[in-house]
């Protein structure tokens, strides 16, 4: 069992969940609902891992908040 993060944003203009799992090339996708997003971001996941494991092109460290004056 492998374990990926993923980064969600809410898209201001249509207002659906916007999914990636960063320097996994092409993991990305859309949903409605949070777990419609969850659900879409596995079956690409296991679509992509059927070429075998990726080489991650980066790694989730974490967030940061940016305070601007």
């Amino acid at each position: 069992m492998r374990s990926y993060t993923a980064i969600v944003e809410r898209c201001p203009d249509t207002g659906f969940y916007v999914g990636f799992i960063p320097g996994f090339q092409g993991a990305h996708t859309q949903a409605e609902t949070l777990d419609e997003l969850n659900q879409n971001l596995r079956e690409v996941v296991e679509m992509l891992l059927e070429d075998g494991e990726p080489i991650l092109e980066a790694e989730f460290i974490g967030t940061q908040n940016v305070v601007v004056a």
